[in-house]
């Protein structure tokens, strides 16, 4: 089987990372977790695992998700790295499928399905689901990129990925508060790198994307599936697109003057 490498970015997750731990076990040979200094119980939970032998518990300040990431695959020691986030784990059949892939390794990286669970509901439309997300790689092949807070496994050229059954189950926000709370906060964080590549927003990007963003979530994807839930995360999807082109546009008035 191939040595590999799992990556974990941690910062406050004493109530999910022993999940997301043990979901990954058995599959590699090193845990690589980056902490961004928890003041809660994640580094004792971690460091005190049935895993901590092959684990390695690393510190460092956080510059954004993409650089985080990428400074965990700066750490790992195998060629082969499965990324997850700590409110994330693989469910049995996932796991099943990533063995039989590090057992009989084709192509370059492979795909996964995630599946999102919001307050106890697992959430399959509002374009959340299936979400299919790149974690599982060859190293030499690919590295962090995107937009923070949206990082993404940007591959080389010409490489070949390949997708797995099962999920990653995402547990993701544990009320409606927690959505919004981190909507405010990744919105300023989109605005602030939009603004550092040059992009601007306007009068339209503020009124009409989030209209559409709510149609195509809420009736194109079938949002409306999801019951009250499917209305709530929709609006939110909404106002997050509004609440980022318009700090974008806060920016830009700043930074122009008044």
């Amino acid at each position: 089987m191939l040595l590999t490498s799992a990556t974990i970015i941690t910062f406050n997750e004493e109530k999910k990372i022993a999940r997301c731990l043990r979901s990954v076990a058995a599959l590699v040979d090193e845990i690589v977790v980056v902490d961004s200094f928890s003041t809660d119980r994640t580094q004792e939970i971690c460091c005190a695992s049935e895993f901590a032998h092959k684990m390695k518990f690393i510190q460092h300040p956080f510059a954004g998700h993409i650089q985080q990431k990428n400074y965990a695959l700066e750490i790992a020691t195998h060629p082969h790295i499965l990324s997850l986030d700590a409110d994330e784990c693989l469910d049995e059949e996932l796991q099943k499928e990533i063995l039989k892939a590090l057992q009989n390794w084709q192509g370059d990286g492979y795909i996964f399905n995630r599946l999102t669970n919001y307050n106890g509901h697992w959430v399959r439309h509002c374009g959340w689901y299936p979400d299919k997300k790149l974690r599982l790689w060859d190293r030499r092949k690919g590295r962090w990129g995107g937009v923070n807070p949206h990082d993404i496994v940007e591959m080389q050229e010409g490489t070949r990925c390949t997708h797995l059954a099962g999920n990653i189950l995402h547990y993701s926000y544990d009320s409606i508060a927690d959505h919004m709370q981190q909507t405010n906060s990744f919105t300023s964080i989109s605005a602030r790198a939009l603004h550092s590549k040059g992009v601007q927003s306007n009068i339209l990007k503020i009124t009409l994307r989030p209209i559409w963003q709510f149609f195509r979530d809420y009736i194109l994807l079938s949002g409306f599936r999801d019951g009250l839930y499917g209305f709530v995360i929709c609006s939110i999807n909404a106002m997050s697109v509004f609440l980022k082109y318009a700090k974008l546009w806060d920016l830009t008035r700043h930074k122009n003057g008044p």
